[in-house]
């Protein structure tokens, strides 16, 4: 703070804004860059990898809840809009013994759009919630082949 006389002979006192100007716009370029790299870097699902295990067949206990990478929403194998996914997902948890709800997801998949739908899940009176898995690749293939779904 700088000090300085008055023609009046009081103080008079001043205020120097340049470092308190200088440190605002170092944190509106800290939080501008941190911004653009959390929203370029969107989280998706990624599914674990199952071990190879013999194949059973099994029926999976639950009822199975798709999202594919072009937002399609099936449970089971119909196709359903969101809006329509709480009151059928509900009807069909109320004829199912388990209520266990199976979510399949494209790797593609955002991870906000996973948890927006296991919450709908959930409110639609799931008890439990698993997360399907892909099979690890057989040994010799390519790392990045995707394996079939479980």
């Amino acid at each position: 703070m700088a000090m300085s006389k008055n023609k009046g002979g009081g103080v008079f006192a001043d205020i120097n804004i340049t470092p308190l100007t200088d440190i605002f716009l170092v944190l509106l370029i800290i939080f501008m860059v941190t911004t653009a790299v959390t929203i370029e870097s969107a989280a998706h699902v990624d599914l674990p990898k199952a071990e190879d295990k013999p194949a059973s067949n099994e029926k999976p206990k639950g009822i199975i809840v798709t999202y594919t990478a072009d937002h399609l929403i099936y449970l089971g194998d119909k196709q359903v809009t969101e809006p329509e996914l709480v009151p059928q997902l509900h009807d069909a948890l109320a004829n199912s013994t388990d209520k266990i709800v199976i979510f399949q997801g494209d790797p593609k998949v955002i991870l906000g759009d996973m948890v927006r739908i296991l919450d709908m899940a959930k409110s639609a009176g799931a008890e439990a919630i698993a997360i399907a898995v892909s099979s690890l690749p057989p040994a010799g293939a390519s790392a990045g082949a995707p394996g079939g779904g479980a």
